[in-house]
């Protein structure tokens, strides 16, 4: 259990360091994709977005009819979700529009958009611990956590609580959260309940499928 807990945190730092630089630039991430839209950033060809991207500045996106993009700022926990047609250029802690319809707009608690900037690579932990490099089966005995471990804990399934009630039907962003906290000491019985409701909000989403395979795997 030590080793692996080990693998979890080397991984999770070494891709923290490998990005560093990069993500000095990176104030949003897309946490929710539905359509074909675009983005381009400064200087380069236009491309399809990706679900669970980072947002630079400057980026601009574009949302055609019919699609639906939502995005969160780590500065100030604004977030936009945009309906197609649309389009906007990602600013440090707000969009401008550049056309369609202004986006609808909530304001995260100020716990949340520093754990949902991790979504991309607790994704890729995932990932790395469902290829084979490492024994994945079974989590062993929980974590016992400090007394003020479980008040961190406590704190954010309340926020999660809040998060849920204000939240439209298919937003996951309150259940990223609360996954990213549980990571942190690898509460994977928590974190069952957690990626089944994503799965319940959004079906179709492949990277939350590998969420659910990822935990499947670690309490069997």
């Amino acid at each position: 259990m030590a080793t692996y807990a080990n693998f979890i945190k080397a991984a999770l730092l070494g891709l923290v360091v490998s990005t560093a630089q990069a993500q000095t630039a990176d104030v949003g991430l897309v946490n929710m994709l539905n359509g074909d839209v675009s983005y381009a950033s400064q200087g380069a060809a236009t491309t399809k977005a990706q679900p669970f991207m980072k947002m630079r500045q400057g980026d601009r996106f574009t949302v055609p009819a019919g699609s639906q993009l939502r995005v969160v700022y780590f500065q100030g926990g604004r977030q936009e979700t945009w309906k197609g047609p649309a389009a906007f250029r990602a600013g440090t802690q707000a969009s401008e529009a550049a056309s369609g319809a202004a986006p609808e707009v909530v304001t995260l608690p100020s716990s949340v958009p520093q754990r949902i900037a991790q979504v991309p690579e607790l994704m890729q932990i995932a990932k790395l611990g469902r290829s084979g490099g490492v024994a994945v089966r079974g989590a062993g005995r929980p974590p016992k956590l400090s007394t003020e471990q479980q008040a961190e804990v406590k704190a954010a399934r309340d926020i999660y609580g809040k998060l849920r009630t204000q939240s439209s039907s298919d937003d996951i962003t309150p259940e990223l959260y609360l996954y990213s906290v549980l990571q942190d000491y690898l509460m994977y019985d928590d974190m069952k309940p957690v990626v089944d409701e994503m799965a319940k909000r959004q079906p179709a989403n492949t990277e939350v499928q590998e969420l659910v395979a990822w935990v499947k795997s670690r309490t069997q």
